[in-house]
């Protein structure tokens, strides 16, 4: 069972809050540089600049810090994605502007993929949380369109998934390892298969 990510709750200043999130901002880099096993809570403090004891005014231990790291980059990742499609009209909008927003958020937070990974060993229901909370606004998003008619007719939660999966690999391929500069070809290579598939145009009008 996950431990609770906080000491016990209170009502921060505008300064307490600045330290916690300088406190998560540290532990996102020793955590996604290092891994939870070998990082310290010392390592965390030294890299947000504040004293060890500071730590625990607002975590209660490691284990509770990395637990609200990987909730708060779930909450922010979530946030991205749903301010990105909130104005497009159509499914295939929704689907290039969320396509593009996970990519460019991935770039800016680099060892997410790091320390989401490591949540399967840290914490597991965390770790699976992570992914059932994307995929169930994701799979809600695709069943409007298809009950609209927009879409055809498929399980919601499967299709949620096997986009998930999609544009994980893309990330990790694209964004981590190559950095690339034509992000927008990207995007519309992904955009047109998930909006033809793997037929080529004759073969689409084949019975």
């Amino acid at each position: 069972m996950n431990q609770a990510s906080t000491s016990p709750v209170k009502q921060l200043t505008s300064r307490g809050k600045r330290t916690r999130q300088q406190l998560l901002d540290a532990a996102e880099l020793v955590f996604g540089e290092k891994g939870f096993e070998q990082s310290s809570i010392a390592e965390i403090t030294q890299r947000a600049e504040v004293a060890l004891g500071t730590f625990y005014v607002y975590f209660e231990n490691k284990h509770a810090i990395f637990v609200e790291l990987v909730e708060q980059l779930g909450e922010r990742l979530r946030k991205t994605l749903s301010v990105a499609v909130k104005e497009k009209t159509t499914r295939l909008d929704k689907e290039r502007a969320g396509f593009r927003a996970f990519f460019e958020f991935a770039g800016k937070h680099r060892n997410l993929y790091r320390i989401v990974r490591q949540a399967e060993f840290v914490d597991e229901p965390v770790y699976l949380n992570y992914y059932r909370r994307l995929a169930k606004a994701y799979a809600r998003g695709l069943e409007h369109s298809m009950s609209s008619g927009e879409l055809g007719r498929f399980d919601p939660e499967v299709i949620a998934y096997a986009l998930m999966g999609v544009a994980d690999f893309l990330g990790m391929r694209f964004v981590l390892w190559d950095k690339p500069e034509e992000l927008d070809r990207v995007v519309d290579e992904v955009c047109e298969f998930v909006a033809h598939g793997l037929l080529s145009p004759a073969r689409r009008g084949a019975k």
